[in-house]
């Protein structure tokens, strides 16, 4: 036990790291990272405000009943992607970590066999945030930061829904207060690109407009979104995927275990 803990204490964990290693990911995996996060995230949210979203804001109360059925069935479509682009984010960061270049048919593989599963795991995720935000903001907050890397871990270590939450309290314990400054800043950093988007679209005439009953989207809109939404999706989950790596490397050692043994 002295001996884990000296070696605890020889390794370091700090925002600059993770920062540093989701950056490096993105930079040196630009097609497996960017071109997922374009492809099932940021091009099925512009189809859905396109094409279902300007429907259902202008839909009249008979179509209550559709409405229900298309926003249920869209949730779930939604669902299911993001959570494979959760998942193959983080085979790409893991490949990064070794210094391998990530393979956009690998990644996908990997979020796909694990989208099920990652959709287990984020249910359960926010009915514990619901319980802990229903007691006081602090007790929320804390499963957050304490839940924070039970997705990756899952991805990782191929570590079961329940064993993903034990994995994410150990790697987090010691570095919870660095851990929350670091989802702090990158709730900033996003929410600075977010206002930069939304003053070009307003300046630019870009917003939508309802005419005739109907909501429109200009061309430019629409691709500036989905430019902006892909960096977003890209950028949180490799900077979560990243979070993990670090706090492995520092808790159990760069070489706990091999990425070939994790997605054989």
């Amino acid at each position: 036990m002295a001996t884990q803990a000296m070696a605890d204490e020889g390794r370091s964990f700090s925002v600059g790291t993770v920062l540093g290693r989701a950056f490096g990911t993105l930079g040196s995996n630009p097609v497996a990272t960017f071109g997922i996060a374009f492809l099932f995230g940021a091009v099925p949210q512009a189809i859905y405000s396109y094409f279902i979203g300007a429907s259902l804001a202008v839909a009249d109360r008979g179509s209550t009943l559709a409405v229900i059925a298309v926003s249920i069935a869209s949730f779930i479509i939604f669902l299911l992607l993001s959570m494979l682009v959760q998942g193959a984010l983080v085979r790409a960061t893991l490949a990064h970590a070794k210094g391998e270049k990530a393979s956009l048919g690998a990644c996908i593989g990997t979020g796909l066999s694990n989208a099920v599963p990652l959709i287990g795991l984020t249910l359960l995720l926010v009915l514990g945030f619901m319980a802990g935000f229903m007691l006081l903001l602090v007790p929320g907050i804390m499963l957050f930061i304490m839940w924070s890397v039970a997705a990756p871990a899952l991805v990782a270590e191929d570590s079961g829904v329940f064993a993903a939450f034990g994995r994410s309290r150990y790697l987090t314990k010691g570095a919870r207060w660095r851990i929350f400054g670091f989802q702090i800043l990158l709730l900033i950093l996003l929410w600075l690109l977010s206002g930069l988007l939304g003053v070009v679209m307003i300046t630019g005439g870009m917003m939508p407009v309802v005419n005739n009953g109907a909501m429109q989207f200009s061309p430019a809109y629409l691709a500036l979104s989905a430019v902006t939404n892909t960096i977003f999706i890209a950028f949180w989950s490799v900077a979560q995927a990243s979070l993990y790596t670090s706090l492995r490397n520092w808790k159990d050692g760069p070489a706990s275990r091999d990425l070939a043994d994790i997605f054989a």
